[in-house]
C-alpha cells in the first residue's frame, strides 16, 4: 500500500509520496512532488472586500463570497460593484479633469527649492490623482510637483 497526500499552496495543488517505507517487492518507486494548477473562476483581485471586517482576503465559495480573516459570508447576489468616481473641484467649485489647464490662486511655498509658485502660474495638461495632494503636474522652473484642488481655479 502506496500512501499519497496532497497539499495546496499558492493555488497548486502538490502530490506527494513519503520516501520512508518505501514498498517491498517490484511495485513502482514513489515519484517526486508533482503540481497542477487548480481551477480558477476569480483571482483575489476579482472578488470584493469583506462589508464586515473591509479585508481584500477573500473569495468564492458555494454561491457566496468567504472572508479569510473574520468568517463573515454574505450572498454573491447582494454585492453590487456601484463604484462611484470621485469628481475634483478647484476652489471655486468648477469641475476638473485629466489634461486640464488651471491658475495658482495662492503663493505656494515649495519644501527644499529656494522660491515659490506665484500666484497666476498657469499649469498645463495636469493629471487627477487619488490622495491628500490630488494634481499631479509639471510647473516650469520647479518641476514635477503634487498640488492640492484648494489652491487652483480652472483656466
Amino acid at each position: 500500500m502506496i500512501l499519497c497526500y496532497e497539499a495546496v499552496a499558492n493555488g497548486l495543488i502538490f502530490k506527494y509520496t513519503p520516501l520512508t517505507n518505501p514498498p517491498s517487492g517490484g511495485g513502482p518507486k514513489p515519484q517526486s512532488a508533482t503540481s497542477t494548477p487548480l481551477p480558477r473562476n476569480k483571482t483575489m483581485n476579482e472578488t470584493p472586500p469583506c462589508p464586515n471586517c473591509k479585508s481584500e482576503y477573500t473569495y468564492e465559495g458555494s454561491g457566496n463570497f468567504v472572508c479569510t480573516e473574520c468568517g463573515h459570508e454574505w450572498s454573491s447576489a447582494l454585492t453590487q460593484t456601484t463604484e462611484e468616481k470621485r469628481v475634483w473641484k478647484d476652489a471655486f467649485g468648477n469641475e476638473l479633469k485629466d489634461g486640464d489647464s488651471i491658475l495658482i490662486i495662492k503663493d505656494l511655498k515649495v519644501k527644499g527649492a529656494s522660491g515659490s509658485v506665484k500666484v497666476g502660474t498657469k499649469v498645463k495638461n495636469i493629471r487627477l490623482v487619488e490622495g491628500d495632494h490630488d494634481i499631479d503636474c509639471k510647473i516650469d522652473g520647479f518641476g514635477a510637483m503634487k498640488l492640492k484642488s484648494e489652491f487652483v481655479k480652472k483656466a
